[in-house]
């Protein structure tokens, strides 16, 4: 597997390429190739800043010696009116990477911005925050970091670093335990080491997993909070826990006093809201 900073690289030339084409021809016709500048990240909105270490890779990338001063941290509270960075590089570095740029960071510090606010809620419980694969194509890899930032953990990256088997797969393979059995004979003998996870409509399911003695977590898909209750009860910590569907802002704190270990939630990627930030020319004298 490519690590993160391999599939970064790999995502910053595909956008870089997308955006300039084959050429960035309002800058080529504008601007001598050889003109330096200097350029200000301004924040216009509020939260939490994320993509900052991103940006800089981002201006690296495609130009080594870009200098960078940062007055913000990722994972930091931003206001209105703040300097996030500041960058000094040839301008038609500037110029091409100023959409990425933004286009990363406002979406991150959007995601980081709404997954601190449920973290919020769920201090003083032992339940942890999960993503999910509900994300944009092609750029999952930066939304789920930006879950990171925000203060919540990173569920599966892929189809490819965990089994979950699920309503899905469960019908198609013709039952829950089917299902299981060959889930972990797979581990067995093609995948060692993988964990097994597994959806459950009702209590029924519940106890089917569990007497396999062959998952690492039981998915409670759907349930309501009474159901939810009896459930973790019933395993009681012989694996892990994770309630999906119905979790929001209202009622995400209703959910932990379960004692579920995980909570998953889609909308902390899907339904956030990018945040307004802006790219300027700095010290331009007219």
């Amino acid at each position: 597997m490519l690590s993160f900073e391999e599939s970064l690289q790999i995502l910053i030339e595909a956008a870089l390429k997308e955006d300039i084409g084959d050429g960035d021809h309002s800058t080529l016709s504008a601007i001598p190739a050889d003109k330096k500048g200097k350029a200000v990240l301004k924040v216009k909105d509020t939260g939490i800043i994320a993509g900052l270490d991103i940006a800089r890779v981002i201006f690296h990338h495609r130009e080594p010696s870009a200098q960078l001063v940062f007055h913000k941290k990722d994972g930091e509270p931003m206001q209105h009116g703040e300097i996030a960075f500041e960058v000094e590089a040839t301008v038609h570095t500037i110029l091409q990477c100023e959409r990425l740029v933004l286009n990363t960071m406002q979406r991150m510090s959007g995601i980081a911005t709404l997954t601190h606010q449920y973290t919020e809620k769920l201090k003083g419980y032992k339940t942890k925050l999960l993503d999910t694969r509900k994300t944009t194509p092609n750029f999952r890899l930066l939304e789920k970091e930006a879950v990171r930032i925000g203060g919540g953990v990173n569920h599966r990256m892929g189809l490819y670093d965990m089994i979950m088997l699920k309503d899905n797969h469960i019908d198609y393979c013709g039952g829950l335990v089917q299902a299981v059995e060959r889930a972990y004979s797979y581990v067995q003998n093609v995948k060692p080491g993988l964990k097994i996870e597994v959806e459950t409509r009702n209590l029924e399911d519940v106890k089917a997993a569990l007497s396999t003695g062959k998952v690492d977590r039981i998915m409670l898909d759907n349930f309501k909070i009474p159901q939810l209750q009896e459930a973790v009860a019933f395993i009681n910590g012989a694996v892990e826990t994770e309630a999906s569907g119905g979790i929001n802002l209202d009622t995400i704190q209703d959910f932990a006093a379960t004692g579920v270990d995980y909570v998953s939630v889609g909308a902390l990627i899907h339904q956030a809201r990018s945040l307004d930030l802006s790219l300027k020319a700095w010290g331009i004298k007219n």
